[in-house]
């Protein structure tokens, strides 16, 4: 029987998807841990690395038909370590972008008990090492802007558009698939040009990895026909001219047509 007093979750960022680029710090939680909670978004490479005496539970969500409310989510970490358990609660990514980590850790630091978080390789860097589209680059991008492309019960974005719309930053986009066509015409509507390359990337540093590249004025049009499976993460902005595809022997990755985006030598 588990001493309630010593049972505790540990927020993990399982990273992008490549089980290589998780920390030893998350390895070892990960194939230590009593019971692992883990998200639609976990690779089934980093789910490999789980002992199997292990329990598993897996509270994924899909858009539109959330199997899990985030509620239940919590109610269910505050139980089990309640239990006694020791709780890895495998995210992908960090648990701090965009992952809903600091309201499972309020939950359960208002119940009571212990709570930690150990970081991951967000989406976003996972793309730029996989791809070589660096976030930021001199002369072309002195900053980089992590955005939300999906709000909670398909509410509408009511993003900043006008400073979003900046040719000097390099914009990500998470979770933007369903809403590409909104977010490029608004971001077009306030300045950005229609020819502003942006890259769509699925699966990111997995061997499913599929990369997209087109421009502002296409990209939606171009992502309905390829039917990206998700998670899909866009980047926006100049730096995506520096892409190389498959000249830079930079992964096994498919490359979808159209490549709109004229590639100099």
């Amino acid at each position: 029987m588990k001493d309630r007093a010593n049972g505790k979750v540990i927020l993990i960022g399982a990273g992008p998807g490549d089980p290589d680029l998780l920390t030893v710090k998350a390895l070892r939680i990960i194939q230590s841990a009593d019971v692992v909670v883990f998200d639609r978004l976990v690779s089934p490479e980093i789910m490999a690395l789980v002992p199997p005496g292990t329990r598993r539970i897996d509270v994924g969500k899909m858009p539109g038909f959330h199997t899990v409310p985030q509620e239940v989510i919590n109610e269910l970490l505050v139980d089990l370590a309640g239990q006694g358990l020791t709780v890895a609660r495998l995210k992908g990514g960090d648990p701090l972008i965009f992952g809903r980590g600091s309201e499972e850790a309020a939950e359960l630091r208002d119940a009571g008990i212990e709570v930690c978080y150990i970081p991951g390789i967000t989406a976003a860097q996972g793309v730029a090492a996989s791809t070589g589209v660096p976030l930021t680059h001199r002369g072309l991008a002195t900053g980089v802007r992590y955005v939300t492309g999906h709000r909670a019960r398909d509410a509408s974005l009511d993003l900043d558009w006008v400073s979003l719309a900046s040719e000097q930053t390099t914009l990500v986009v998470y979770m933007g698939a369903a809403n590409i066509a909104e977010i490029s015409t608004e971001l077009m509507r306030h300045g950005l040009p229609e020819t502003l390359p942006v890259m769509a990337v699925a699966s990111a540093t997995t061997p499913r990895e599929t990369r997209l590249v087109s421009t502002l004025d296409c990209i939606a049009a171009d992502v309905a026909l390829a039917d990206l499976p998700a998670p899909v993460l866009f980047v926006i902005g100049h730096v995506v001219s520096l892409y190389r595809g498959r000249e830079a022997d930079l992964s096994t990755a498919l490359i979808v047509e159209p490549l709109r985006m004229h590639i100099h030598a």
